[in-house]
């Protein structure tokens, strides 16, 4: 009994197409016009290659005699075009594939019927042509469209396609139908054994039979896999891309407690006094804003090879490990944020829904060291984030941009990093000692910002390192 139900899990009915969501039966719909359109390719590549066989092979026929089978094969061809360039064009309703099945069986036994007339054969000759073998090509080709209807409707036909076949070739000279009972006649002559053509056709049934269970299965699987799909990339979107990639790539199982020690930069980005701008707005508008503001903020980290690591309101925290290089990530991260700064002057021409953000301004902060990296949370709630002293800091950083009036504030370890990288943007840097809440000793930091006036007004208190030679 266990044995059997295990069975007939995997073979069961799937779900039916219209009760899946809708983005879920587009998703099916495109990979069956995909489908289809493999499934035409191979239709045509067969009929071509029979109709250069059939060129090249010699003909035994007199020269005068009259001579279907080209016309049988140059209509198959043209069908073949047509049914392929429809399938490009837009999806086949299923009527046309219904269609498609009787026009690839009738031009098939045409074909065959076609060649006892130009050779001048008796009608039996029909079947001993090896062409049959092309009904279960035709039947195998249905199966493409993970659907056990079509492959049932192709199978079905081919019966009743050869069927009518022998009944052709029976009653083709009532006066001598040559049926005979020995299987050495039959192999040797053009006798008719009709032992033989049942067997050929039970031998489509069971082929069409087992291929039925296969698309079944098949069709389960690929719902499925469909659906798991369509899951995996609407959440997908709540994780950073690569983050996502590498949840999908990696061959253990993401668990918490498990994480993995790099030496990265942090980055963060904050609107300045935001929450209380908020309050004098819509609620629409504001999700609106920061829709528009980290749409703007985000491909920046990211091309810069930045991993979002959260949003939190108008923050953005973002993680910089270039090969576990933090020189490197350093480099990358401030090379991300002057692009910030710079992209921040256009806003105001470019986004008028940011257009206050532009007069408010951001902060962004800067530090590197080493982070623990992994997934923290209970079993069915997950989260991918970075834990150390680099993330406090550099949330520190960010919020001291507030006292001294400034945009950027990077530690002054994550600029000589970035000097050592070759560091060569047109942020202009200040370097001060900074007392910063919890932290006991005072801090080396650095003001960087773009070339303005409002730089000079800044309290310089060390001498500007020398970029390295």
């Amino acid at each position: 009994m266990a044995l059997i139900e295990f069975v007939f899990k995997h073979f069961r009915t799937a779900t039916r197409r219209d009760q899946l969501p809708k983005r879920i039966r587009e998703a099916l719909s495109e990979r069956e016009r995909a489908s289809e359109i493999m499934a035409r390719l191979i239709q045509l590549s067969i009929v071509v290659t029979f109709s250069f066989i059939y060129t090249i092979s010699p003909k035994t026929s007199p020269d005068e005699a009259f001579s279907p089978v080209p016309y049988v094969l140059g209509a198959y061809i043209g069908i073949s075009i047509i049914g392929l360039i429809w399938s490009i064009r837009r999806p086949l309703p299923h009527w046309s594939v219904y269609g498609s099945i009787l026009f690839d069986f009738g031009l098939l036994y045409g074909l065959m019927v076609s060649f006892h007339i130009q050779y001048m054969q008796p009608a039996s000759f029909i079947l001993k042509a090896p062409t049959l073998l092309y009904v279960f090509i035709f039947i195998a080709i249905r199966a493409l469209r993970f659907e056990a209807r079509f492959v049932i409707t192709a199978g079905l036909v081919a019966v009743a396609g050869w069927a009518a076949v022998i009944i052709y070739v029976t009653r083709f000279d009532p006066g001598d139908n040559m049926l005979t009972r020995s299987y050495v006649d039959y192999l040797t002559s053009n006798s008719i054994l009709i032992g033989a053509e049942i067997d050929k056709m039970l031998s489509i049934l069971l082929v069409t039979g087992v291929l039925t269970l296969v698309v079944n299965a098949s069709n389960n699987l690929l719902v499925t896999a469909v659906t798991e799909q369509v899951a995996a990339k609407d959440l997908s979107r709540f994780f950073d891309t690569s983050i996502a990639s590498g949840i999908r790539e990696n061959a253990d199982r993401l668990e918490a407690g498990k994480g993995e020690k790099r030496d990265a930069a942090i980055l963060f980005v904050d609107i300045r006094g935001f929450s209380q701008m908020a309050t004098t707005m819509e609620a629409s508008d504001v999700m609106q804003t920061l829709s528009r503001y980290q749409s703007r903020i985000v491909p920046i980290v990211q091309d810069c090879g930045g991993v979002i690591d959260k949003f939190m309101g108008d923050g953005i925290m973002a993680t910089f490990s270039i090969d576990n290089d933090q020189a490197s990530s350093s480099l990358h991260a401030i090379q991300a944020a002057e692009r910030i700064l710079l992209d921040v002057e256009k806003w105001a021409d470019e986004e008028p829904t940011l257009h206050a953000i532009g007069n408010k301004g951001i902060g962004i902060g800067l530090a590197s060291g080493p982070v623990a990296f992994g997934a923290v949370g209970q079993e069915n709630r997950l989260e991918i984030t970075v834990i150390g002293s680099a993330v406090n800091y550099s949330a520190k950083l960010e919020k001291y941009n507030k006292v001294l009036g400034s945009r950027l504030i990077a530690a002054g370890n994550t600029y000589r990093e970035a000097l050592e990288k070759h560091y060569e943007g047109s942020l202009q840097p200040t370097f001060q000692v900074a007392n910063l809440d919890d932290l006991d000793a005072p801090q080396d930091i650095v003001v960087l910002a773009l070339p303005e006036p409002s730089i000079s007004t800044l309290p310089i208190s060390a001498e500007p390192i020398e970029r390295p030679a």
